[in-house]
């Protein structure tokens, strides 16, 4: 039988604090955050972004995955 251990490398948040987005995006192997500002009309497009990379990637719908 075959096991599959996953690790965790990144994690991102996006975060709305009184209107304005912030993108946080954390390297958990070396424990370092960067952040950046983003623009409301880039929040709303994320989806679309978002399926565009995921096409672009060729990724077959039943290796998608959704946390």
């Amino acid at each position: 039988m075959e096991t599959s251990t996953r690790t965790l490398l990144f994690a991102a948040e996006l975060v709305e604090e009184n209107g304005t987005y912030t993108l946080l995006v954390e390297d958990v192997r070396r424990g370092s955050v960067q952040t950046t500002p983003v623009p409301k009309d880039m929040v709303d497009k994320l989806p679309t972004f978002l399926s565009a990379l995921a096409a672009k990637l060729d990724l077959a719908p039943s290796r998608r995955r959704r946390w």
